[in-house]
């Protein structure tokens, strides 16, 4: 019973990962939309921008370790 669970759980955190990576990529996208759009950016909007960009390839990365495959949403 205990190794079913294991399955269900597993399902359970590999889309609350899925949804954090997309969540992530629009973060980071709005973030370099914004420097992008900028003439001269603020420390801060950099900062910000570096931030967004390191979670959204952690996340990539861990997804990848898991083998989680997105489809077409």
């Amino acid at each position: 019973m205990l190794f079913r669970r294991k399955g269900w759980l597993r399902n359970q955190y590999d889309q609350q990962l899925i949804q954090n990576l997309l969540m992530m990529k629009k973060e980071w996208n709005r973030q370099k939309q914004l420097v992008d759009k900028s003439v001269e950016p603020s420390p801060e909007v950099l900062y910000d921008l570096k931030i967004a960009e390191a979670k959204y390839f952690f996340l990539l990365k861990e997804a990848k370790q898991r083998n989680i495959k997105i489809g077409k949403i």
